[in-house]
């Protein structure tokens, strides 16, 4: 017989979970935006601070770099450096968040 008018008490529980879940991992990514992680291109004389919610906050060039005036270089290494900082966030993000989604998040 089916019910009328609300919820069975497993579907309340499953609501709960989900609830749960859903703050938890709320948390979670409020944690990440604060955390950041440090990359670096050309053996350091380039270095990116990402967010754990994948945003770059920071670039720091060696000034002797500058000096060469190699603009294409320059680029390449803040390039380099800003992706290997997002390629980091996103592991420090799958590796916080991946327990709540069974370890398939899309990163």
């Amino acid at each position: 017989m089916a019910r009328r008018g609300g919820m069975s008490m497993g579907g309340q529980g499953m609501m709960q979970q989900v609830k749960k879940l859903q703050q938890e991992m709320m948390r979670i990514q409020e944690e990440l935006a604060e955390e950041t992680v440090t990359a670096s291109a050309g053996g350091g004389v380039v270095k990116a601070e990402v967010t754990g919610d994948q945003r770059c906050v920071s670039i720091e060039i060696d000034p002797a770099l500058v000096e060469d005036g190699d603009v294409e270089m320059l680029q390449d290494l803040v390039l380099a450096a800003v992706n290997n900082g997002l390629e980091k966030s996103q592991e420090l993000a799958a590796e916080r968040l991946g327990p709540l989604a069974g370890g398939n998040l899309p990163f």
